[in-house]
């Protein structure tokens, strides 16, 4: 059995920002087939600072912890602060990884910064 921290068990016990946003202005979906991890994450970006930030995924409990963590690391910041959080400083905020579990992280930071991009791709059409 794998070790968690006890950030990650934390996390995954008691997940932060889970939901859907209504009207979300940025949304990105990723999953990995291998292990059938799926997050879908919601910014709301308000001024250039993520005002919101919701998650839904469906995986392992440190795929839930790291969607928890990503979005409590990202509430807040501007857009482009949000965009350098890495899967890396995701692994290192909760304390680490199991190197099994690592692509969780990668999947928490990629589908934040799906949902940027989605909101960076609407912002330019609508200019």
């Amino acid at each position: 059995m794998a070790f968690y921290s006890d950030k990650v068990l934390e996390h995954f016990k008691n997940p932060r920002n889970v939901g859907e946003i209504t009207n979300a202005d940025g949304i990105g979906e990723i999953g990995n087939p291998v292990c059938g991890d799926m997050m879908t994450f919601y910014v709301k970006i308000k001024d250039n600072k993520l005002e919101d930030v919701k998650f839904k995924t469906f995986g392992c409990g440190a795929a839930i912890a790291v969607s928890s963590m990503v979005s409590e690391m990202a509430k807040g910041k501007s857009v482009e602060d949000a965009l350098k959080i890495t899967n890396e400083s995701v692994a290192a905020e909760l304390g680490g990884l199991p190197p099994n579990k690592m692509h969780c992280s990668n999947l928490g930071a990629d589908a934040l910064h799906r949902a940027i991009e989605d909101y960076q791709n609407k912002h330019k059409e609508a200019k």
